[in-house]
């Protein structure tokens, strides 16, 4: 035979380290429920937002109102009571809105019928007016006459009362004296007006509707 390096024939079979493996088995009960498998715990995040539950629109009505005995199986007691529906009251106001008016009808125009003359008064008088309604405090109607001087330049010069033709509350009158005086000065005279003063009449009309 030949030799062989791997090979040792003075070592006997009887002196090999033999190593034995046991297998044990266990048995289950197939009624036994399977555990369920433990995950780890979720960490809440402090962030996260919550939303709000659901919002439902349903509407809901009271039940009928029956009377106690009119219910089968309700014997003496009601089913729920009645429901009455009042409509809303509406009060009056004690107080009633008045409403005050000033009006300026033009007085004297045909003596001077020029349009430039005619717009010149107008506006006069609309300033005279706005004036007029800010002083207006009383509830007293009347009219009052005045006649009022103007210079060229818009100055007032001299405005006076004409007591035959006015009302005679004196209230009435110092308010049409102060609405012309406060209303000054006025625009100048326009070019087509080359007079070195006018005079005016009005009336201040005040009324009560």
């Amino acid at each position: 035979m030949f030799f062989q390096p791997n090979l040792n024939p003075t070592v006997s079979k009887d002196k090999e380290n033999k190593q034995q493996i046991e297998v044990s088995y266990i048995k289950k009960d197939p009624k036994e429920a399977p555990k369920p498998l433990k995950s780890p715990p979720l960490k809440k995040d402090p962030l996260l937002l919550r939303l709000p539950p659901q919002i439902t629109a349903d509407k809901k009505f009271p039940p009928p109102f029956i009377e106690k005995g009119d219910a089968p199986n309700a014997g003496n007691k009601a089913v729920s009571s009645p429901v009455f529906l009042r409509k809303p009251q509406f009060t009056k106001p004690d107080i009633i809105a008045i409403k005050k008016k000033i009006t300026l009808p033009p007085i004297g125009v045909d003596k001077n019928t020029s349009p430039s003359y005619i717009s010149y008064y107008q506006l006069v008088r609309e300033k005279i007016k706005r004036t007029a309604y800010q002083n207006y405090a009383r509830e007293e109607a009347g009219e009052v006459y005045l006649t009022f001087v103007i210079l060229a330049n818009g100055t007032l010069e001299d405005v006076r009362l004409v007591k035959e033709k006015s009302s005679s509350s004196l209230y009435l009158q110092s308010i049409a004296l102060r609405s012309v005086r406060e209303a000054a000065s006025f625009p100048a005279f326009p070019k087509e007006l080359p007079y070195p003063k006018l005079s005016f009449n009005t009336v201040i009309s005040f009324e009560i509707e």
